[in-house]
């Protein structure tokens, strides 16, 4: 009877035994694994093209280091207030490619209307494409207000020979992707033509409410450059 009871001790023991090795082997796995595991952004949903970007749409998930790419962004703050230029999968790896800081493409919910000449009482020459405007209804029998409260962004301005409006020398547009204010500023100074037409990004209600006020000819529009487009979106 004792040998049949010391036996079934010693089993249990070596089960035992057997049990907390098979445990420690499994949390230095799994501590193992978290160590070859990297945190990288991805959307916590479908995301349409020209979205910009809020944490609310991010999140982070885990994957393992040796499938990490440079183009992976691994920090949301990176990709917070950058638009997207293609639509994002959710849960999908974000890359850097998909996303811009500055683009002309209208977001979401927008689409790009060239205004047209008689609406237009006066552009401010400093504007280019890709700043923030600020639009005015001005004229004799009306008035004279600020017709939306946001800012809009300019897609494009051509001169009469359908040219963009810049230096061709000193890009008004790869100086702000380079965070070069000094560089904007002087793209400003030695534009090659004059304002001859505009294309701003609106929504529908926008494009709908602005030509209501305009089409009757009381009324016309003061575009003006907001200096921000500078100031705030082009930091160094």
């Amino acid at each position: 009877m004792n040998r049949k009871k010391q036996a079934a001790i010693s089993l249990s023991a070596a089960v035992l035994s057997g049990v907390l090795v098979y445990g420690v082997y499994v949390v230095q796995l799994r501590q193992l694994e978290l160590q070859e595991m990297t945190e990288v952004v991805v959307p916590k949903q479908f995301i349409a093209t020209g979205t910009r970007l809020e944490e609310a749409h991010l999140t982070t998930v885990a994957m393992p280091r040796t499938a990490l790419l440079p183009e992976m962004l691994t920090d949301v703050s990176e990709a917070v207030g950058l638009e997207a230029s293609m639509p994002l999968g959710g849960r999908e790896p974000l890359l850097r490619w998909k996303i811009d800081k500055y683009r002309l493409l209208p977001r979401a919910g927008q689409s790009t209307f060239q205004i047209p000449r008689e609406y237009v009482k006066s552009i401010s020459s400093g504007i280019r494409a890709g700043d923030e405007a600020v639009l005015y209804l001005s004229g004799e029998e009306a008035e004279p207000r600020r017709l939306f409260t946001e800012a809009v962004s300019v897609a494009g301005v051509k001169t009469a020979a359908n040219l963009e409006i810049d230096n061709p020398k000193n890009s008004n547009l790869l100086s702000m992707a380079n965070g070069d204010r000094e560089g904007m500023y002087a793209s400003r100074r030695d534009a090659n033509g004059t304002i001859d037409a505009i294309n701003l990004n609106l929504t529908e209600a926008q494009w709908l409410e602005l030509d209501a006020a305009c089409r009757g000819g009381t009324a016309k529009l003061v575009i003006a450059f907001q200096a921000s487009s500078i100031r705030e979106e082009a930091r160094p």
